[in-house]
């Protein structure tokens, strides 16, 4: 369903998420693509993943509210990816925002923050924990967050959500059986019990689905951690700001290629890529950059600024 922004679904029967894409363009903003941003809602939480320049507005833009925000993750600390966050927190203040925000990053992050919040006066205070961390698991509670080192000329990670394992009751079967009420409850849980005299087995009745998985790769030169990041996501963010023709570019300045990009959606067998990051060199000819990934990786899209990805 077209809802004013473009809604890429996903074929997934799991709990409801949504990628909202807040900011799709290169350190230099165009007039349809700005900075960093990658908004992740999954049940009662919401990730942003990087805030670039203007991500505040692009939130109001977007019809999403900013104050449902529980955990911004920084993959580094270049410009376009977190020159938002001062005017973002000052959003949140002002609205009253009455959770606390968690903010991971690479070492570093915890200066850097403080730095930026002593360059003005800020109006309002909000709860923030800073975390910083580095490769490996470094949240598993409701879901399991997991970092992974790239390589960018500074301290960069990059993401992965990973929703666990949950017991499914077998539809069919409980119909058929006649069950109603907590008996059902208790059965997902793993417990047997009897029902009109008859000792139902959990097992019988219930069936385990795996979980998804949301990778995030930003800023980076291609390196192993990459394909790590990336295995078998059903959903792969990766930055692809130089088409091939441009690789020394992207040697350069430490960048992946669409190329690339494509390469570690196929090699990680990966579901979906979805390019990022995109040069404004390519303001003209986006078809371009698509095609590239698609002849390596069919399953490659290239989203507009406040589209979305709907996962059910």
């Amino acid at each position: 369903m077209y809802m004013g922004k473009n809604i890429f679904k996903a074929s997934f029967s799991w709990e409801s998420m949504e990628l909202t894409f807040l900011g799709t363009g290169q350190a230099i903003p165009t007039k349809s693509r700005n900075h960093t941003a990658l908004l992740f809602r999954y049940e009662d939480e919401m990730l942003l993943v990087d805030c670039g320049e203007g991500t505040q507005r692009q939130f109001r833009k977007a019809g999403i509210n900013p104050c449902k925000l529980t955990k911004l993750l920084i993959t580094h600390w270049h410009g376009d990816h977190i020159l938002g966050i001062p005017g973002l927190l000052q959003t949140l203040a002002l609205n009253n925002y009455s959770r606390t925000l968690d903010v991971y990053g690479p070492h570093g992050t915890r200066k850097f923050m403080e730095l930026m919040l002593h360059m003005f006066v800020f109006v309002g205070k909000i709860k923030v924990n800073i975390h910083e961390i580095d490769e490996g698991v470094f949240y598993n509670d409701k879901f399991i967050l997991t970092a992974y080192r790239m390589v960018h000329g500074t301290k960069a990670l990059a993401y992965s959500f990973e929703e666990k394992t949950k017991t499914r009751m077998d539809v069919a079967k409980i119909k058929k059986l006649g069950l109603k009420g907590p008996i059902i409850g208790e059965l997902q849980r793993g417990q047997d019990v009897f029902f009109n005299g008859k000792r139902i087995l959990s097992k019988n009745v219930t069936y385990k689905q795996e979980g998804k998985k949301v990778a995030f790769i930003m800023d980076t030169l291609f390196n192993p951690n990459c394909i790590k990041a990336a295995e078998n996501a059903d959903v792969l963010v990766c930055e692809s700001t130089y088409m091939e023709a441009d690789a020394d570019k992207a040697q350069e300045h430490l960048h992946l290629t669409t190329t690339k990009a494509a390469e570690i959606a196929k090699k990680a067998k990966a579901k979906s890529l979805y390019l990022t990051h995109i040069s404004q060199r390519y303001e003209a000819v986006e078809k371009h950059v698509l095609k590239e990934a698609q002849k390596i990786f069919k399953k490659s899209f290239l989203p507009n600024d406040l589209d979305s990805v709907e996962i059910k």
